[in-house]
């Protein structure tokens, strides 16, 4: 158990922020909020640097795609407060064709491959990052593999026929 509950955890974060973050719950105890992008630096930024809750190290910057809602890709950062033993998951969800958030490059450097790893299989452009480019796949490559907007499974396939799985 960590030296600071999410509550405590929370009661500051709303002293700071309030009515710029939501609470989407606690599974597993794992805090979770959301925020905008307009308000994203400035959170991680008093996450780490706020004395008490010392949340120096970035766990992953990774992204999410549901295209049926309104605003369908999110960038989720985890981040863990060694001092504390407490972990928190921050989302924000960006609006349709507007794949642009701010870099949090300028507060952890480690976020810069991450950043680029998200980039490269969402799509999200990370503002301001100095070297935003794809790192796992091919350069020329148009296409962001983890957004949901292809078949699973090609039609036209005359090998795959559903007997043969057993269905």
């Amino acid at each position: 158990m960590g030296k600071i509950t999410n509550e405590e955890l929370l009661q500051k974060i709303n002293a700071k922020f309030d009515q710029q973050i939501t609470v989407v719950g606690e599974p597993y105890g794992l805090l979770t909020i959301e925020t905008s992008r307009d308000h994203i630096i400035d959170l991680l930024d008093f996450l780490k640097n706020d004395t008490v809750m010392q949340f120096i190290f970035l766990t992953d910057i990774t992204g999410i795609h549901y295209p049926e809602q309104a605003s369908p890709i999110g960038v989720i950062y985890h981040l863990h407060s060694l001092v504390n033993n407490v972990r928190i998951r921050i989302k924000v969800f960006l609006p349709a064709d507007d794949y642009h958030i701010p870099t949090a490059t300028t507060v952890w450097n480690g976020a810069n491959w991450m950043e680029r790893e998200t980039y490269d299989f969402f799509g999200v452009i990370f503002d301001g990052h100095p070297d935003l480019r794809r790192i796992l796949n091919v350069d020329d490559m148009t296409a962001f593999p983890m957004r949901k907007e292809f078949p699973l499974e090609d039609p036209n396939r005359v090998d795959k026929k559903d007997y043969f799985f057993g269905r």
